[in-house]
């Protein structure tokens, strides 16, 4: 391997390390967004409807935070992190996707998660 592979190599894992903190941080906004909109005293559908949306905030917000710092957190704690965010991603999309008026939290959903994806891809 050549200094300008591995540096290409680098560069990549950078950028797809950027990329899915910031797909995870829209993905948050999105989901906290949906939540809020939903009517808590509503139906049982409503009702978890609303807590998957909490649930994928919360965990996008910690990826995003775990992707932030600084290597403090080794590969193998990052790849858990990042696979139950794609995991949840996926849940909620689906949830999203069943919710009328919800499919843009839904988008933001399957956008992280293939940010997640291409991410997970670069730490094989």
């Amino acid at each position: 391997m050549t200094s300008t592979t591995s540096q290409q190599e680098l560069i990549r894992f950078l950028e797809d390390r950027f990329a899915c903190a910031q797909a995870c941080t829209e993905c948050a906004r999105a989901c906290a967004l949906r939540a809020s909109l939903v009517d808590p005293d509503g139906t049982e559908q409503q009702e978890f409807v609303r807590r998957k949306g909490i649930m994928c905030a919360e965990v996008c917000d910690a990826t995003c935070r775990v992707l932030s710092e600084d290597n403090r957190v080794d590969e193998a704690e990052i790849r858990v992190q990042v696979e139950w965010c794609r995991t949840v991603c996926l849940e909620t999309a689906h949830v999203f996707e069943r919710h009328p008026g919800a499919e843009e939290g839904a988008a933001a959903c399957r956008a992280c998660a293939r940010a997640c994806t291409d991410f997970l891809e670069t730490l094989e």
